[in-house]
């Protein structure tokens, strides 16, 4: 039974990792499209906490990936499937933020703390891999990421004097 509910829990946790990672992702580009609001500034507050929603659902995932694999060996004989080793690449890089997510981290790193939170780009990427990769179809995955992609374009546009208007 225990094996079963693990089994049941893994897209669960998986996908509102994702979500948070996304939402967290999005606040940034939102806040320097719209300006300093109190809404943005609202989710700015937040945005770490949220962040850190990210890293524990990953978390949670891996640890139901675990008792639903059951044994190290089970682990290994897998890892050489894309749609595995894109998740753990993804877990790893994502731990680097979610680690040092709290006020200790931001003193003892100073500016190297804004670096470490670059790392949550290329989790995302390989987020969106392991997901495309293991269901073998890929929308579900590039809905939950196209918010970031999109505002991330137009945080661009408008950082640069792009626009048309």
């Amino acid at each position: 039974r225990g094996a079963m509910d693990a089994m049941n829990m893994l897209h669960p946790t998986g996908e509102f990792g994702v979500r948070f990672m996304v939402i967290a992702m999005c606040i940034g580009p939102l806040a320097d499209i719209f300006g300093s609001r109190g809404w943005t500034q609202w989710l700015l507050r937040r945005r770490r906490w949220i962040g850190f929603a990210a890293f524990a659902y990953s978390v949670a995932h891996l640890i139901f990936y675990i008792i639903d694999m059951g044994t190290l060996a089970d682990m290994l004989a897998e890892l050489d499937a894309p749609g595995i080793w894109t998740g753990w690449l993804a877990m790893l890089l994502m731990a680097v933020p979610g680690v040092l997510s709290n006020d200790a981290s931001m003193r003892w790193l100073k500016r190297g703390w804004k670096r470490a939170q670059q790392f949550a780009y290329p989790a995302a990427l390989f987020t969106v891999l392991h997901w495309g990769l293991l269901e073998w179809h890929w929308g579900g995955a590039l809905v939950h990421i196209a918010p970031v992609v999109l505002l991330n374009i137009i945080r661009i546009i408008k950082l640069k004097g792009l626009s048309p208007a």
